[in-house]
């Protein structure tokens, strides 16, 4: 459930959305899929010098004003039909940044974090508002050293 106005840090796991996002464990076919298949939406080695700019907008599944963080190239974009839109981009700032920007700008600009989990290494979130909500997810690129994997799953509310 929403609570307006209340930002909370990336703390806890667990998450679904319209079927497609699934929290760890059970013993279900989303056993293994924990990240919602986003790992599968595209290819996670692509660096930003080789990154192509997607088209934009990325659909009326995908808030129009998310604010990506900057030196970000959104390069891939999937219709995932009535489950939404995830939207994949390759960052050259490094992890810790792009996290804090997730948590302030992002939060900032109306999309509220509804719970998550951070590691060393990578962090995802469940998020809501402006009409959307979804889940992020963000991984140190193995490939594109001090680069940061960023993709956001949306769905209109």
């Amino acid at each position: 459930m929403r609570r307006p106005g209340r930002r909370l840090p990336v703390v806890v796991a667990g998450v679904t959305l319209a079927g497609v996002l699934t929290g760890c464990g059970g013993s279900s076919e989303a056993e293994g899929d924990a990240d919602g298949g986003l790992d599968r939406a595209a290819d996670l080695s692509t660096c930003t010098a080789d990154a192509q700019p997607a088209a934009q907008p990325y659909g009326d599944a995908f808030p129009s004003d998310w604010p990506f963080p900057p030196r970000t190239v959104v390069f891939a974009v999937e219709d995932r039909g009535g489950d939404g839109t995830i939207v994949t981009g390759v960052s050259s700032a490094p992890f810790a940044a792009v996290l804090d920007h997730l948590n302030t700008d992002v939060v900032g600009a109306g999309f509220v974090i509804e719970q998550g989990e951070t590691e060393e290494h990578d962090a995802e979130a469940e998020w809501e508002g402006n009409g959307f909500r979804g889940r992020w997810a963000i991984r140190e690129s193995a490939q594109c050293a001090g680069e940061t994997v960023i993709q956001v799953l949306s769905a209109a509310d």
